[in-house]
């Protein structure tokens, strides 16, 4: 078998690059982790470098030996975030894999929509510490612990100020009753909660585990009028942009909880702040924002007592960074017995 030149353009572990070589005799692998670093520095907003690179890390070899590097490689073993021009100068490139799990992040670079197959370790662990997150943002706001913090500034305890609610019984409604979605659903019914929620490719599966209903995207505005909990889970396209508008948020029961762990772009943010300043929502928790790679949130989304905005951390566990290997170790042994690969970006629907 003719020798499959693999790239590594991020950081690996000794166990991971042996998991990589011992797919098959065939897999030539090249480890060039961080060698791009100062490429990326110069070419993503400095907020994503700082935010996502070592500050220490500034890049290795010569322009031209990065350039030879691309220039035999069958396949690419990527992170986040990545040289923006890959496929110009990657002539050999059939295949590139990227470590996260989502897809709408390869936008902005030059893979988006062309030849290349692009997968993503979609599956790779992530799903349930995202779905934990959700969780634990629902129980964030329903137990009333935003106020403790105002308490311990205030050195004295509000105790009708927390205000909690009991779960059980309570309505969530799941955004995107997809892979995050689905474990969403199942802790929440756990919980006692009753599990609604739509997906936008229903087919003839059977009903997610532990949901009492799931519609398609149609459905959306009558389950917001009954859920006290909303969280979005859904993948970021066209038909999602600023899914959560003015009008969505008039439809939302009031004093309801919105929890976002998809992308940022999925809420129109104007929107989001009148319908805070109205108080129609309990609880907001934000572990994406709209511009998230060039900046810090709006203000008045930060400063506000109801909104909790995290990093995009909600994916992160201790377990996740090392299934992303194994999965694509799994598609690199499929590939190289011409099987279909698991998690190939359809460019038409997007992701």
């Amino acid at each position: 078998m003719d020798t499959l030149n693999v790239l590594s353009i991020i950081r690996m572990t000794d166990g991971e690059r042996a998991m990589i070589e011992a797919v098959d005799p065939s897999v030539r692998l090249t480890d060039a982790g961080g060698w791009f670093d100062g490429e990326i520095r110069e070419t993503w907003p400095a907020f994503t470098s700082e935010r996502y690179l070592h500050p220490d890390a500034h890049g290795a070899g010569s322009p031209e030996e990065r350039d030879r590097l691309l220039e035999d490689a069958d396949v690419i073993l990527g992170g986040w975030p990545f040289p923006l021009d890959l496929r110009a100068r990657s002539p050999k490139l059939k295949w590139f894999h990227q470590r996260p799990a989502g897809a709408s992040n390869l936008l902005r670079g030059d893979l988006w929509g062309g030849e290349v197959i692009v997968t993503t370790s979609r599956g790779s662990g992530n799903t349930l510490a995202m779905a934990e997150f959700a969780l634990a943002g629902i129980m964030h706001f329903a137990k009333g612990l935003p106020q403790a913090a105002v308490d311990y500034a205030a050195g004295y305890f509000s105790h009708r100020a927390y205000n909690p609610l009991l779960l059980h019984d309570k309505v969530v409604c799941v955004v995107g009753a997809g892979g995050i979605g689905q474990d969403v659903g199942r802790l929440c019914a756990a919980m006692g909660m009753r599990v609604v929620g739509t997906r936008g490719s229903l087919g003839d599966d059977p009903l997610p585990q532990g949901f009492d209903f799931v519609g398609d995207p149609a459905e959306l505005d009558h389950l917001l009028a009954e859920a006290d909990f909303v969280a979005i889970c859904c993948q970021w396209t066209p038909e999602t942009n600023h899914l959560f508008n003015a009008e969505r948020f008039a439809l939302m029961k009031p004093g309801s909880v919105l929890v976002n762990v998809a992308r940022g772009e999925i809420i129109e943010e104007n929107a989001l702040i009148e319908s805070l300043q109205t108080d129609r929502l309990r609880g907001v928790v934000l572990d994406v924002y709209d511009g998230e790679f060039e900046g810090l949130p709006k203000s008045k989304l930060w400063s506000d007592p109801r909104v909790l905005v995290t990093p995009h951390i909600s994916g992160a566990s201790d377990q996740n960074r090392h299934r992303a290997v194994e999965v694509f170790c799994e598609n690199l042994a499929a590939y190289l017995s011409g099987e279909p690969l698991a998690n190939v970006i359809d460019w038409e629907r997007g992701y």
